[in-house]
């Protein structure tokens, strides 16, 4: 019998590439057809392995959920970037690769992400998702999320909303 062990940690300049590909993965299976084809590639194209690496030596919180020694999914966390919003912790991103979406991995490296942002003092917690993107929604909702504030972002002259849910 083998066991799968599950492990969420702060990334290592050695996950570099691994992130990059669960980035590349996530993000194309969330993103067609929301955000314009060539938009979307090159916003990819730009965090490869080198930019992941850097952000992780910096001062960037990265969180990777690990299964089986293969990296499912990452979290990247910090200060809430939105002034009119009193909460004090952000979740930046939160994706996990296709075929390890829907067995509870998201929840998990979100409970863990919402844990290490408390650790750091930060009190309260927002995390934006796109309006269209009807699965983020469902899982931030799911997770105990309130709607409460909207904004747009423009990708090719094209404007999305963006919805942002808050936790106290």
């Amino acid at each position: 019998m083998n066991t799968l062990t599950i492990d969420i940690r702060k990334a290592e300049p050695r996950d570099a590439s691994a992130i990059a590909e669960v980035h590349q993965e996530a993000w194309r299976g969330a993103y067609s057809g929301i955000i314009p084809h060539r938009t979307l590639t090159s916003m990819i194209n730009r965090r490869g392995p080198d930019w992941w690496a850097n952000a992780i030596r910096k001062a960037a919180t990265v969180l990777v959920v690990e299964i089986g020694g293969t990296i499912a999914g990452y979290a990247t966390i910090g200060k809430n970037r939105a002034r009119e919003l009193r909460q004090q912790g952000e979740i930046y991103e939160l994706y996990l690769r296709p075929e390890y979406q829907g067995i509870g991995l998201g929840s998990r490296l979100f409970k863990a992400a919402k844990a290490r942002l408390a650790d750091h003092g930060l009190r309260g917690m927002v995390v934006w998702a796109l309006e269209d993107n009807q699965n983020a929604l469902a899982f931030y909702a799911g997770n105990g999320g309130r709607d409460i504030a909207e904004g747009v972002e423009i990708f090719e002259q094209r404007a999305l909303k963006k919805v942002a849910f808050v936790w106290e």
